[in-house]
């Protein structure tokens, strides 16, 4: 009988190479594919998690410590041969991957100890591959095979309520799975090239057009006529629609209008206004830098597209046009005409024009109007979240407000 506990941890570098989404979450509270980090974790290990996260995150993600714990490195993507591979550790054993921490295994006192220190003894190592979400951008990026790893998972010996509709075409009904309360109108779903999911009351309207592989959470919508390319997915109430290409929504965010969103992580509670565009792939076919917190300078993603990495609570206003490669903090405002800075730290009220601050009891004041769309509410919890972040990033707000 398997008594062992365990703890998905936050490596440091990781951590702070993953902002701004990290900001109001742990690594593993990211959505890759269909599910969490967390999610899955919880799922093929039949067990619950909890979380060693950032001090100020940890009164809403508790950890819990006991006397035979396995602690994950929270932004690894599970798979059968890597969990084969943790599960067999002794106490004491730690495996890598290369130079990544994996997993140790140890009692309730070296756990504490290797919580502040992150060094472990007697290293085990691992050659397999194993996928790591190690930058904003991996999280669309690695997308595509995760939904497919997910779909498998959550779909397994299952059966899929029907499509009903006659005006609905479907191509490869074996790779499109949808949950019970499901409705669709006279769409177009394609899952040739990966599979589809659909999750329980989730609602697509009349002329959509979905290509697989893609993913849709709990009570999400597609308006009218969204045209959804493969490699996407939304997490739980979200309302899209537009067109959208190899995006990720993390959860509860509205792009519902037309606009283009391509090769983009968009955090929770987020809005976008109608023709919105996101520019994601440069004229001069060069990769794209982006604004790395860690560093604190633009860095080379090595990548020929990426869109725009928007931070929780962020709202953008109608005809906002993002430039390549573009990174937005939290409970961010932005609006106007032109092109808004490449990089807005968290707080901002503003665009191409000039930016201020925003004040937090306004931000908590539009927090609290979203969040209650959604029969939410922003607890003390998240108000203390929400205050630690405008605090940490008042310093960069003072270096970059007016940056162009």
């Amino acid at each position: 009988m398997n008594y062992k506990n365990y703890i998905l941890f936050d490596e440091p570098s990781l951590r702070a190479s993953l902002l701004p989404f990290t900001f109001i979450r742990p690594i593993s509270e990211i959505r890759v594919g269909i599910l969490t980090i967390a999610e899955k974790w919880s799922l093929r290990l039949s067990a619950p998690v909890s979380y060693s996260t950032q001090w100020y995150l940890s009164s809403k993600y508790n950890l819990s410590i006991k006397n035979d714990n396995l602690l994950i490195n929270g932004a690894i993507c599970p798979s059968s041969i890597i969990i084969n591979e943790i599960e067999s550790l002794g106490p004491g054993e730690a495996l890598f991957a290369s130079d990544t921490l994996v997993a140790y295994r140890c009692d309730h006192v070296h756990a504490e100890e290797f919580l502040k220190t992150f060094e472990v003894p007697n290293k085990k190592m691992f050659n397999g591959e194993i996928t790591v979400i190690k930058a904003p951008w991996n999280i669309f990026g690695m997308n595509s095979q995760e939904i497919r790893h997910d779909y498998n998972l959550i779909t397994k010996g299952r059966k899929s309520a029907e499509i009903t509709d006659k005006h609905t075409i479907v191509y490869n009904p074996s790779q499109v799975f949808l949950e019970e309360g499901v409705i669709i109108k006279a769409s177009i779903l394609n899952a040739e090239d990966g599979p589809i999911y659909i999750g329980k009351n989730a609602e697509i309207k009349e002329g959509s057009m979905i290509r697989g592989p893609f993913a849709m959470g709990d009570h999400s919508m597609l308006n009218l006529g969204t045209k959804m390319h493969g490699d996407s997915s939304l997490g739980p109430y979200c309302k899209v629609g537009g067109e959208v290409s190899n995006c990720v929504f993390l959860g509860f965010s509205s792009k519902v209008h037309d606009g283009f969103l391509g090769n983009s992580v968009i955090g929770e509670w987020c809005n976008i206004g109608a023709d919105t565009n996101t520019s994601n792939l440069k004229n001069n076919y060069g990769t794209v830098k982006v604004w790395n917190y860690q560093a604190k300078e633009y860095i080379d993603t090595q990548k020929l597209f990426c869109g725009l990495m928007l931070g929780d609570h962020s709202k953008v206003g109608i005809n906002t046009m993002f430039n390549t490669g573009t990174v937005v903090g939290v409970s961010c405002n932005i609006f106007g005409g032109g092109f808004p800075p490449k990089f807005i730290p968290s707080y901002s009220w503003g665009g191409s024009e000039g930016i201020e601050t925003f004040k937090l009891e306004q931000a908590f004041e539009v927090a609290e109007r979203a969040m209650a769309r959604r029969h939410k509410t922003l607890d003390n919890f998240d108000r203390a979240i929400l205050r630690e972040v405008f605090d940490q990033e008042k310093i960069m707000r003072n270096l970059l407000i007016g940056e162009r």
